[in-house]
């Protein structure tokens, strides 16, 4: 999950562990938004940012890169087939793959930057990028942002970003957005049935579903860099 200077292996456990108590809901509610485009995903799909493997089990991802190996225990248990790694330099063959996930992964990096422009070099040439985060506009990007503030074993390592911030990264690494779903309605606290999730942005929610795929040949998304 984290790419930055700060350890996960530590709080592996405490990490996995918020699936099946307090986030299951949640986690549910975003599994359910990312079923919806993924039919139309080239493969192989690979998961930058891989955590425990909760996401790349329920979705069918086959492989994940993280640089926790005790998180890559868990997610190899899971059934994914791991690789040890960084997003930024990832051990993976030019144009190999044809997906790149990256879920709560942006938030928990140094540079968002520099692990997309990396996906650019290991996608094929049809290749898409999967972001799911929580933006700093909604709701629970301000609770989570504030929670950070005060001290929160993971949030005080994180930075959250508009939706803006996002489409200009995307584009300077040389991809557009193709589609964007938005779900989690409910406020923090108060999540308590699950939701179907809508197209388009909405500030509303409280988590994005981001598809983005290469600018045509011969275009380039670094002009409004």
């Amino acid at each position: 999950m984290n790419h930055a200077a700060f350890d996960f292996d530590s709080l592996a456990s405490t990490y996995d562990a918020w699936f099946e108590d307090k986030g299951k809901l949640i986690f549910a509610i975003e599994v359910k938004a990312f079923q919806k485009v993924l039919p139309s995903l080239p493969k192989p799909w690979l998961e930058v940012g891989v955590g425990s493997g909760r996401f790349a089990h329920s979705l069918g991802i086959e492989i994940g890169l993280d640089p926790s190996i005790k998180l890559l225990d868990m997610a190899r248990n899971r059934g994914i087939n791991v690789f040890l790694g960084r997003g930024e330099d990832a051990p993976i063959g030019n144009e190999s793959l044809g997906t790149a996930f990256y879920i709560v992964t942006i938030c928990f990096v140094n540079s968002p930057l520099k692990i997309v422009k990396e996906a650019n070099r290991f996608l094929k040439e049809d290749g898409k990028v999967v972001l799911g985060l929580v933006l700093l506009e909604s709701p629970w990007g301000r609770f989570y942002q504030a929670k950070g503030e005060e001290g929160h074993c993971f949030y005080r390592h994180a930075t959250f970003y508009s939706y803006k911030e996002v489409e200009r990264f995307l584009r300077q690494a040389g991809f557009e957005i193709e589609r964007v779903l938005s779900t989690l309605f409910q406020k923090p606290g108060e999540v308590e049935h699950m939701e179907p999730p809508q197209e388009g942005f909405s500030s509303d929610a409280g988590f994005a579903v981001i598809v983005a795929g290469r600018y045509p040949t011969g275009s380039s998304g670094n002009e409004e860099g």
